[in-house]
């Protein structure tokens, strides 16, 4: 499905004109209008899906891959020092745009960019009920 009033299924789909480095079925991977840093770039599904719990399987299950592929080529052409793959989901993580994407940033030295966090204390037992938790609603 396309929504009408998504700007990312129309920059996927070619609505609107984008720098594009890469299209197939089902996706379209552009440079981000509003970069982190140079080479970043954003992996757009064709098909609409609000966030990663929307995203169909056999979508999902390209994603990594492919940002595997943008990721090296940002690599040689940029001889950038790292690269972040990056997917929010929820306003409290960072969506801004309520259409699942990934982004690819090409990382510097000392470029300034943060994607840090402080780490929290844990409780071993409370670890260990939430592994136990997590496991049964997994399957594994």
């Amino acid at each position: 499905m396309i929504k009408d009033d998504c700007i990312f299924c129309k920059l996927a789909n070619g609505v609107f004109p984008t720098n594009k480095i890469y299209e197939d079925d089902d996706f379209t991977v552009i440079l981000d209008a509003s970069p982190a840093n140079r080479g970043h770039s954003l992996i757009l599904p064709k098909q609409h899906a609000d966030n990663l719990f929307e995203l169909e399987d056999e979508v999902a299950a390209k994603v990594m891959p492919l940002a595997k592929k943008i990721a090296k080529a940002l690599t040689e052409e940029l001889n950038c020092d790292g690269i972040n793959v990056v997917q929010n989901n929820g306003p409290c993580a960072g969506q801004t745009v309520f259409h699942f994407h990934t982004h690819i940033i090409p990382r510097f030295n000392d470029d300034g960019i943060g994607l840090n966090w402080s780490h929290k204390e844990v409780n071993d037992d409370d670890q260990a009920k939430l592994a136990s938790a997590l496991s049964e609603r997994c399957g594994g």
